[in-house]
């Protein structure tokens, strides 16, 4: 996700942030060793349940905490904590509106992760993935018995 080639830094509130080129850099050269830390971490955040779904949750748009709490059926506070380590790891962003704080995906990429996430794992099954219904290639191929 950060540059390989001369990064351009700026600051904003006294925090630094690269700009975002990961896509733009060769593949046969290695990660540097910050940039494999980052990423790490990011999966770190991912690698539990409720995290999970409290992101699938902001797929559409964003959700006050307790309706984020109410859609996963768990308790306020424990949504809380895990908003709040998703909030540090940058995958979630605020908006407070008066007493209210709305919770939404940081950017696009945190919303394209999520959804790829969640796609890559329906292809586990033994079925045909839920975002593949309604395809004609994968209508036919159900009618011949080749799904998969």
């Amino acid at each position: 996700m950060v540059a390989l080639s001369s990064p351009t830094r700026r600051s904003v509130g006294g925090c630094y942030y690269l700009r975002m080129d990961a896509d733009k850099q060769q593949r046969n050269q290695s990660l540097p060793a910050d940039q494999i830390a980052l990423t790490v971490e990011v999966f770190r955040m991912l690698a539990e349940g409720t995290r999970i779904q409290i992101l699938w949750s902001l797929i559409d748009g964003e959700m006050a905490v307790n309706d984020i709490a109410e859609t996963l059926g768990k308790p306020g506070p424990s949504v809380s904590q895990h908003l709040a380590k998703l909030r540090m790891a940058r995958l979630v962003r605020t908006r407070r509106e008066g007493t209210s704080v709305f919770y939404q995906l940081e950017n696009d990429h945190v919303r394209q992760l999520i959804v790829d996430a969640v796609h890559n794992a329906e292809h586990a099954g033994p079925t045909v993935p839920a975002h593949h219904l309604g395809r004609a290639d994968v209508t036919e191929m159900q009618r011949s018995g080749s799904a998969r």
